[in-house]
């Protein structure tokens, strides 16, 4: 399989580009600088001269808050960047992947999010990726893979700043714990991808990926500490004493049935993923 990845030097980007090598496919994971999605011309230069099977889109502006400052800048990326995917993965006869969120849910359910569940998205990052989703599946072989609470080596993340804190010499944290989610290792959901897109899916449409199980940022926060520096306090506290510009959805657990009914296999765990994360950043400061 040859993929296309777009946003290939960011966190996401660069798990599948890895994941796919190591499996033996063709891929090219291309840079901003390489591949803006808001030019389509370059887009389409690329689906020409790479010819993908795949274009799995993985760019994003995903700085929540700065969304919210910067609504159409997110909209050109998150949006409109996503219909000059579709046109490139077109050109090339190509599976289209969009990497989506759990973003575009109110955050007001109380048990997981189904794929045909309305949307409600509370925050411009969320209308952005909504508007995205709108266009992937406009097109026949459009697959939206909405993904939550994204961690991993090679980008910015909840993991890496509460152990930058750590290092910082904090000895006490602060974190939220009425906001409810799944954490999602960004290795697992590059494999998975892969895996969605190699097997084929029927009626692409929308697959909710998360790890297992669902947890508080407070009880992620808490099991981060546990495993780096036990000397630290996690205090739990409320959204309302820590306002953000954008809001937050207060659940957004996401269903994970149609994923393991496709795949056969469930979700894994996102404990081993933390630990594999957390090992390799300590190897890396040796």
């Amino acid at each position: 399989m040859r993929s296309l990845i777009l946003g290939g030097r960011g966190m996401l980007g660069r798990a599948v580009v890895g994941a796919a090598r190591r499996r033996g496919d063709a891929a090219l994971a291309l840079s901003r600088e390489q591949a803006d999605v808001t030019d389509r011309e370059r887009l389409l230069y690329w689906a020409d001269a790479f010819r993908p099977d795949t274009v799995i889109n993985c760019a994003a502006f995903t700085r929540v808050d700065d969304c919210e400052e910067r609504p159409e800048h997110a909209f050109a990326v998150n949006g409109e960047g996503v219909a000059n995917a579709v046109a490139a993965a077109e050109r090339a006869g190509a599976l289209l992947v969009q990497v989506s969120t759990d973003y575009v849910f109110d955050g007001e359910a109380d048990e997981p999010y189904r794929e045909d569940d309305p949307t409600g998205p509370r925050s411009v990052y969320g209308e952005s990726k909504l508007q995205g989703e709108q266009h992937a599946l406009a097109y026949e072989r459009g697959l939206v893979v909405r993904a939550s609470w994204l961690f991993g080596p090679g980008g910015p993340n909840f993991v890496s700043t509460i152990v930058r804190m750590m290092e910082e010499g904090r000895r006490e944290l602060s974190v939220v714990a009425d906001q409810r989610g799944g954490p999602t290792y960004a290795p697992y959901l590059a494999g998975a991808i892969l895996e969605l897109a190699r097997n084929g899916v029927e009626t692409p449409g929308v697959v909710h990926y998360r790890n297992r199980e669902p947890v508080s940022w407070h009880e992620f926060a808490v099991e981060i500490v546990h495993l780096w520096d036990r000397g630290v306090e996690v205090r739990p506290v409320t959204t309302g004493e820590f306002p953000r510009p954008a809001r937050r959805p207060a659940y957004s657990v996401l269903d994970v049935e149609r994923f393991e009914s496709l795949t056969g296999r469930r979700v894994e765990p996102w404990g081993l993923g933390l630990v594999e994360y957390l090992a390799a950043r300590r190897a890396r400061q040796r």
